[in-house]
């Protein structure tokens, strides 16, 4: 997608703070955090949305919960995190690439 802005991280076109990468998922610090640790992690594939995940690309997102794991233990997540991904513009999803919000650092309020 040539105006999306997480494709155009992943290309390196814009700058990010990188925390994990491999051939099929990147994370980077969000600009904008809302716990001590506040990762975005993406498919490199670009898929707009929860609602267009299919069988034919579910195996990227499989790697991006593979990945999780890896992330919170070098961001030294060890007491628990959240998960979080929003989809469509009513489910308050502003930039339309798949991505999920990895948040921690701190105990989390039970409400979202």
């Amino acid at each position: 997608m040539n105006d999306c802005l997480f494709c155009k991280i992943i290309a390196g076109e814009i700058p990010s703070t990188k925390v994990y990468e491999d051939e099929f998922v990147y994370a980077f610090r969000d600009i904008n955090p809302q716990a001590p640790v506040h990762v975005l992690v993406v498919p490199k594939a670009h898929i707009a949305c929860a609602d267009e995940i299919s069988e034919e690309n579910s195996a990227a997102v499989a790697k991006i919960f593979e990945a999780i794991p890896k992330i919170a233990k070098a961001e030294g997540l060890t007491n628990g995190y959240r998960i979080i991904n929003c989809c469509g513009e009513d489910g308050g999803q502003t930039v339309f690439h798949l991505h999920f919000h990895l948040l921690g650092g701190k105990k989390l309020s039970e409400s979202f």
